[in-house]
């Protein structure tokens, strides 16, 4: 799996965080960053949660070839 976010639409807002804080975060400069663009399959939920939750639809989730 991996993560795409639409940085254009990203609010940063944290709620990825908070469930997946292991793959997300948003640092004091206010700007979210991927810290895992291809977590492990231990992580799939969380991170599917975290994209579900995003209240801007920015973050995608694209199945691995």
């Amino acid at each position: 799996m991996k993560v795409a976010v639409d940085f254009d639409v990203c609010a940063s807002n944290a709620v990825c965080m908070g469930i997946a804080p292991e793959v997300f975060e948003v640092r004091d400069d206010g700007y979210l960053y991927v810290l895992d663009e291809h977590p492990g399959e231990p992580l799939w939920e969380k991170v599917r949660q975290a994209a579900n939750s995003c209240p801007t639809g920015a973050i995608t989730l694209v199945e691995d070839e």
